[in-house]
């Protein structure tokens, strides 16, 4: 209808006619009545053609023997010029043979238009498009340490795995799956990370972990698993850290890195082959019951068991005592025949002789999240513990064992 790059005006003229007329005849009745009435400088067919005014759209509805309508013509002219040229198509008195009255309705500034639509999409971005523009100097500084910290990883060996850069300098050693894992623990200032990069152990690895103490940190599913086992099974490996289990330890955060290589363990209370082969495992022998310190002469001089107390503890709420970590609860409960059931900050919950462990297991509430226990374990033992939401068990042995869960971490205590 108009030129939306040059158009500033746009006149709004209502037609009713005495008959019935079509478009071209008002368009002819507009261009006829008005020619020579206003000077060669506003005539219609020089504006038109100079482009300072727009094409007539003409819109009329013939009914009953009359015809109605409007007609809208679009002007690049000043205020004075459109106001002058709307005024003379007041003087339009017929269309066609028949008799008709034209009124200017309105001239609308086109550009007022674009200014309230400009106006009302500009509010619509501020809502809704823009990003939070706010500053936290926080998280720009952790923007820039962590880029500084990106640019840091390089490689090692022939294989070029993705390490961090201390890697070689370092007495110990970290050992990740992939680069991801590298890049998330540089994140966090942990340099010495170097990762496995497939399920084939290169020779690289075996030759840092022989020269280095290597602490293997591998995502908690199965794909992590069997790399350890494969990785315990070809390198000298001194510790294992646990990602949180169905985690990825590129996905961890700082907190659940640090209770992770905190709560590292000695490769020694892993558990290299799947219990529950066929024909289970053979558990592990358990100290005699006429141990030192466990009998006393009877009255008729025979030996007898001395029997204790079932030893609990039950500790407040948000209350920490004890070891801190899961390698200090093994070296405390071995050889004590006594269980421990953990909270998931390796809090002692309850601690039981062993005899009371299933039954202890029985009652539990629901907080506990690991057992470290001086005996065997069965395999009615473990389905109630994983229905439990235990995340490990650490024992002496496993005793008719047929089903490894998925979810829960089997360790053994050397």
């Amino acid at each position: 209808m108009y030129s939306s790059e040059t158009t500033k005006y746009l006149i709004h003229i209502h037609l009713e006619a005495e008959g019935v007329v079509e478009k071209p005849d008002v368009v002819g009745a507009i261009f006829g009545q008005t020619e020579g009435l206003l000077g060669d400088d506003l005539d219609l067919r020089d504006l038109q053609r100079t482009g300072r005014l727009g094409r007539i759209d003409v819109q009329v509805t013939s009914k009953k023997g009359e015809t109605k309508g409007d007609v809208y013509i679009a002007s690049s002219l000043d205020r004075a010029e459109t106001a002058i040229l709307a005024a003379s198509f007041e003087t339009i008195d017929r269309v066609g043979p028949c008799a008709a009255r034209v009124r200017v309705e309105s001239i609308e500034d086109i550009r007022i238009s674009k200014r309230r639509q400009v106006a009302a999409r500009a509010k619509e971005l501020l809502m809704d498009t823009f990003e939070d523009g706010s500053i936290d100097s926080t998280l720009l500084i952790d923007e820039v340490r962590e880029s500084m910290r990106m640019e840091k990883i390089g490689t090692v060996g022939e294989e070029k795995l993705p390490s961090g850069p201390n890697v070689l300098d370092s007495d110990a050693i970290i050992v990740v799956e992939g680069r991801a894992d590298v890049l998330n623990l540089l994140r966090f200032g942990i340099k010495n990370a170097v990762a496995v990069e497939g399920s084939r152990i290169p020779r690289t690895i075996v030759d840092l972990c022989e020269k280095k103490t290597a602490t293997v940190f591998f995502d908690g599913d199965r794909g992590g698993d069997l790399i350890l086992r494969e990785l315990l099974q070809v390198a000298e490996i001194d510790f294992v850290a646990y990602a949180p289990r169905g985690k990825s330890v590129e996905d961890l955060s700082r907190k659940e890195i640090v209770k992770a290589l905190r709560n590292k363990i000695p490769a020694d209370y892993i558990r290299e082959e799947p219990v529950g082969e066929e024909g289970g495992e053979r558990p592990a022998p358990l100290p005699s019951p006429a141990s030192p310190g466990e009998s006393e002469p009877g009255e008729e001089g025979s030996v007898s068991r001395k029997k204790k107390e079932p030893r609990i503890y039950h500790v407040p709420a948000g209350e920490k005592t004890g070891p801190r970590t899961l390698s200090e609860h093994l070296a405390e409960v071995k050889g004590q025949r006594t269980a421990r059931f953990l909270s998931p900050e390796y809090a002692v919950l309850q601690e039981v002789e062993l005899g009371e462990a299933e039954r202890t297991l029985e009652k539990l509430d629901g907080n506990a999240r690991g057992l470290v226990i001086d005996g065997e374990v069965t395999q009615k033992m473990i389905d109630r513990m994983v229905g439990k939401g235990f995340e490990y068990v650490a024992a002496r042995g496993y005793r008719g064992v047929t089903k490894r869960p998925v979810s829960m971490k089997l360790l053994k205590i050397a």
